[in-house]
C-alpha cells in the first residue's frame, strides 16, 4: 500500500511556506490602507496552520521517496498550492466565484498567465502583488522540479539531464540541496536586477517589482489590463524581453557560468536552438509586417521581437494587439506558442531539447533510408541519445498533442468558436497565457468563458506544467496497485 506520509510531510512544508508568502500582500494592503489585508492575514493563518499541522503530524515519516510517492507528490503539491492560493481571490472584495478564483490561482502557480480579471489598473495592490508572487513561486518550483524531480521520474525524456548532469552537478556544488539553494538565490538576484532595471526605465517601484517577478518566471501577469503595452516604452519592452529570455535558459548553466565556465551556456545545444528559432520567427514576422503594412523597421522589430519572445517563452505579455496583424501573424504565433524554452528554465511548452531529439531522430531515419547499411546515431550536445530517451520524447509528443486535440474538442462542445477553442487548448497545455481571437486574445480575457470550460482549461494547465505523463500516470490502476 502506498505510504502517503512522506508526501504529506513535504506538502505541509510547502503550505507553510505559502502561508508565510501571503503575509507579503497583507503588508502591501496595510501600507496602502486597503482592508483586504484582513483577507490575506486570515488566509495566511489558515494555510500556515494546516501546513504546519501536516508537517508536524508526519514528522516520523521516512525521508526518502520512492517512485510512486514522487509521482503523487508532484501532482498533489501543485493542486494543493493552487487550492490554498485561491483563498485570497475567493474572499477579497472582487466578487470572484470559486471557479474563477481557482482558475486565477492555477494559472498563476503554473505560470500560465491566463486571467479572468478585468479592471487591473484599479485593483487592490495586495491582489496584484499576490498574482505576481504566485507566478514567482511557481517559477522557482518549476526550476527545482526540472533539476531534481523530473529526471528521476524519467518523464518525457527528462532523464537525459540526469545522465548528462550526473557529473556536472558535482562540479556546480557538492550536494543537490545546495544546488537548489543556489538556484533559488540566483533566481532572487535576477529578479532584483530586473526590478531595478524596470524602475530606472520609468515604472513605479510597485509595478517594477510585480513585473520583474512575472518576467523572470515567464508568467505574464501584469498590473494593467493593457499588459506591458500600457507603459508604451521601448526601453521597458527591451528590458522585459531580455529577462523573459533569461528566464527561458537553463538556470544550472548560469551557476556554471558564475563558477568560471561561461562558454558552457553558449555551447549548450538547447540555448543555440532557442536563439535560432526565436530570431528566425522574429525576422520572418518583422519582414512580413514591413513589406505588407509599410511598418517602420524599428517599430516592426520592437513589437515583433517582444511579442514573439513573450509567446514562445510562454510568458504571455503583450505590447500590441497582434490579433489585428492578419492571418499569417496569427498562424505564426499559434505555432511558436508550443515551442517553449529550455529544460531547467521557468519556461513551458514542449521544450527545445525535445524538438532537437525529434529532429535528430528524423534525420537519422532519413539517412538510414538512403544508406541502409550505414550506422547513424542521434546526438544531443555531442552525446548519443539513449533509445529510452528517444522513446520517452516520442511518447511525450503523442500525448501532448493528443491532449491538445482532446481539450480543443471539449472546449468546442461548450460552444466556443474554433479559434477560441483551439488557441485556448494550446495556451493551457503550453502554459502560455493569452489565446487568439477576440474572446481570449491579447485584448480579451477568460472571464466570459463557461465555468465548465474553465475547469477543463485548469486541467490543461496542470497537464502542461507537469509534462503530461506526470499527471496521467496517476490514472493508471497499476500505479495504485504498486
Amino acid at each position: 500500500m502506498l505510504d502517503a506520509r512522506p508526501v504529506l510531510h513535504v506538502i505541509g512544508l510547502l503550505l507553510a511556506t505559502l502561508g508565510l508568502a501571503m503575509l507579503v500582500p497583507a503588508l502591501v494592503d496595510i501600507a496602502s490602507d486597503n482592508r483586504d489585508w484582513q483577507v490575506f492575514a486570515a488566509s495566511s493563518a489558515t494555510t500556515l496552520l494546516i501546513g504546519l499541522g501536516l508537517h508536524l503530524s508526519t514528522r516520523g515519516a521516512p525521508q526518502e521517496l520512492d517512485l510512486r510517492q514522487a509521482f503523487l507528490l508532484t501532482t498533489l503539491a501543485w493542486v494543493t498550492i493552487a487550492v490554498f492560493g485561491a483563498l485570497p481571490f475567493i474572499y477579497a472584495e472582487m466578487d470572484l466565484s470559486i471557479t474563477d478564483a481557482l482558475f486565477e490561482s492555477m494559472s498563476g502557480i503554473t505560470t500560465t498567465g491566463s486571467t479572468v480579471l478585468t479592471g487591473l489598473d484599479t485593483a487592490p495592490p495586495g491582489i496584484l502583488i499576490w498574482r505576481s508572487l504566485l507566478q514567482w513561486l511557481g517559477g522557482i518550483g518549476i526550476i527545482v522540479m526540472a533539476v531534481a524531480v523530473m529526471p528521476m521520474l524519467q518523464v518525457g525524456g527528462m532523464q537525459l539531464f540526469r545522465i548528462e548532469s550526473s557529473d556536472n552537478s558535482e562540479k556546480i556544488l557538492p550536494r543537490a540541496a545546495q544546488i537548489a539553494g543556489a538556484l533559488a538565490l540566483l533566481y532572487l538576484v535576477i529578479t532584483l536586477i530586473c526590478s531595478i532595471s524596470l524602475w530606472f526605465a520609468g515604472m513605479s517601484a510597485f509595478d517594477a517589482v510585480a513585473h520583474a517577478m512575472t518576467s523572470v518566471a515567464t508568467g505574464g501577469y501584469s498590473t494593467s489590463d493593457g499588459s506591458i503595452g500600457n507603459f508604451d516604452s521601448a526601453s521597458i519592452d527591451v528590458i522585459v524581453t531580455l529577462f523573459m529570455v533569461l528566464g527561458s535558459l537553463p538556470f544550472a548553466l548560469y551557476l556554471q557560468a558564475l563558477r568560471g565556465r561561461p562558454l558552457l551556456l553558449w555551447q549548450d545545444g538547447q540555448v543555440r536552438w532557442f536563439f535560432v528559432l526565436a530570431l528566425l520567427s522574429i525576422g520572418i514576422l518583422a519582414a512580413w509586417r514591413i513589406v505588407t503594412t509599410d511598418t517602420e523597421v524599428l517599430e516592426a522589430l520592437r513589437f515583433t521581437s517582444f511579442n514573439i519572445v513573450s509567446i514562445m517563452t510562454g510568458t504571455g505579455y503583450s505590447s500590441a494587439d497582434y490579433n489585428s496583424w492578419g492571418g499569417f501573424a496569427i498562424g505564426l504565433f499559434f505555432m511558436v506558442m508550443f515551442i517553449g524554452g529550455c529544460a531547467g528554465s521557468t519556461s513551458c511548452g514542449v521544450k527545445i531539447f525535445r524538438v532537437q531529439v525529434l529532429v535528430e531522430t528524423a534525420r537519422c531515419q532519413v539517412q538510414k533510408l538512403l544508406q541502409p547499411h550505414g550506422v547513424f546515431t542521434p546526438e544531443f550536445n555531442h552525446k548519443p541519445i539513449p533509445p529510452a530517451v528517444r522513446d520517452a520524447v516520442m511518447n511525450f509528443f503523442f500525448l501532448f498533442f493528443g491532449c491538445f486535440i482532446t481539450l480543443a474538442v471539449i472546449l468546442s462542445a461548450f460552444g466556443l468558436d474554433f479559434i477560441t477553442a483551439a488557441s485556448g487548448a494550446g495556451t493551457a497545455i503550453a502554459n502560455v497565457g493569452p489565446g487568439l481571437g477576440d474572446v481570449i486574445g491579447p485584448a480579451g480575457h477568460f472571464g466570459t468563458l463557461p465555468d465548465g470550460a474553465k475547469w477543463f482549461l485548469m486541467i490543461g494547465m496542470l497537464l502542461g506544467r507537469l509534462e503530461i505523463i506526470g499527471v496521467l500516470v496517476l490514472l493508471s490502476p497499476t500505479f495504485w496497485r504498486g
